[in-house]
């Protein structure tokens, strides 16, 4: 049940929308001032505050005011018989929900009161989502090498500096840049990923830039490219290193200006994307090679950050067992499967060449084929069938 509090220094208001809010099955509480309304505010959890604007010792909108930096999810109506449009202006811009003058109408403020509720419902709902969301996506590890890399985000993500991260293949790059986006100031826009070793080469240019209808024989329609679709945002290159010499030149000169060309089209397009890279290659052995242009890669590479492999900090193998262990468990709707000390540390001495994705799906594997307790016995029946 919804839990409102009335600030008003009127007896009689507070008695007739406690009447009304009461026969709609919430649950109220009151305050006969500014101030007794702000501590129990402080010290109480509230859904909804409606609160009266001119009253002694505190006055309405410092209440809200004070209210907002408590940081709590309580929504607010300010009423008033004194209301003008810059008043209900400064309301809202202090955080209040929406603003009501005295004598209420009575359909107008049941509709107002469900809407603040709908509103602070859905705020804890995305908080919740994203608590989850910034669990699944947690670097695990306390070794040096994790450590760094965490500081390294810590310190880079509020910063539209461009990143290049290196790491074997499963040793979390995207992981790197998930949080380096969740961190930063585009953390609203979106985050738009591309593998570049996963589309051809004669099609990179247009799943980058876009293309324009009849650019090419399959080009049937307008397309949108990944710059465009992260405008604002960030955008990942994956496995920037297998990106063709000629979508290289592209991405250059996307960078240099901000602008960007549709495959077949001439119109210049300004977009701001702050680009994340991604590689497994040596992208100096790349250089002497002539397979990788030496100034794209001082253009995205003004932050380095290296992910580790697995085998370079064995430490950290208990603390992910753990976290895949409970996060399977809450995939099939179990509870999570516990291991023995013996199959710990036969775990943390294997050659893990696959990294962290190997081992996930190794954890898995056992989850799944294993009893209640993971043996030492089942680590080495069920990592024997590697293909390593």
């Amino acid at each position: 049940m919804p839990k409102i509090l009335i600030v008003d220094d009127e007896k009689s208001i507070r008695y007739t929308l406690r009447d009304i809010l009461e026969f709609e099955k919430y649950e109220v509480e009151e305050a006969q001032d500014g101030l007794e309304g702000y501590e129990m505010v402080k010290n109480n959890d509230y859904d909804l505050v409606l609160c009266d604007i001119k009253m002694p010792k505190m006055d309405g909108m410092e209440v809200l005011e004070k209210a907002m930096e408590l940081g709590k999810d309580t929504q607010f109506i300010m009423i008033s018989a004194h209301g003008t449009i810059k008043t209900a202006v400064e309301a809202t811009k202090k955080g209040a929900f929406d603003f009501i003058q005295k004598p209420p109408d009575l359909n107008r403020l049941l509709l107002c009161v469900r809407n603040a509720l709908d509103r602070g419902g859905l705020v804890q709902e995305t908080k919740v989502l994203k608590r989850k969301i910034s669990k699944t996506y947690e670097i695990i590890g306390d070794s040096e090498g994790i450590k760094r890399v965490k500081e390294d985000i810590e310190k880079v993500a509020p910063t539209d500096a461009r990143v290049l991260i290196t790491g074997p293949n499963g040793s979390g790059k995207e992981l790197v840049c998930k949080w380096l986006h969740a961190k930063s100031n585009r953390n609203n826009k979106p985050l738009i990923e591309v593998n570049c070793a996963a589309i051809p080469s004669e099609l990179i240019e247009s799943e980058l830039f876009g293309h324009e209808k009849g650019s090419f024989t399959s080009a049937i329609k307008q397309r949108i490219g990944k710059f465009e679709q992260a405008n604002g945002g960030t955008l990942f290159l994956d496995e920037i290193g297998d990106m063709s010499l000629s979508a290289q030149a592209k991405v250059l000169r996307a960078l240099q200006e901000g602008k960007i060309t549709r495959v077949g089209g001439d119109k210049e397009i300004p977009v701001n994307v702050r680009v994340i890279a991604a590689t497994n290659k040596n992208l100096r052995k790349e250089i002497e090679a002539n397979n990788f242009r030496e100034d794209l890669y001082h253009r995205i590479g003004v932050i380095l950050i290296h992910v580790p492999p697995l085998n370079e900090r064995r430490e950290d193998i208990p603390p992910l067992i753990d976290k895949f262990l409970h996060d399977i468990g809450e995939e099939y709707g179990n509870l999570p499967k516990k291991i023995n000390a013996e199959a710990l540390e036969y775990l943390q001495n294997i050659n893990w060449t696959g990294n962290i994705r190997e081992l996930r799906n190794v954890i898995e594997r056992l989850v799944i084929m294993s009893s209640d307790v993971i043996t030492e016995e089942d680590a080495r029946v069920y990592t024997a069938i590697r293909p390593y």
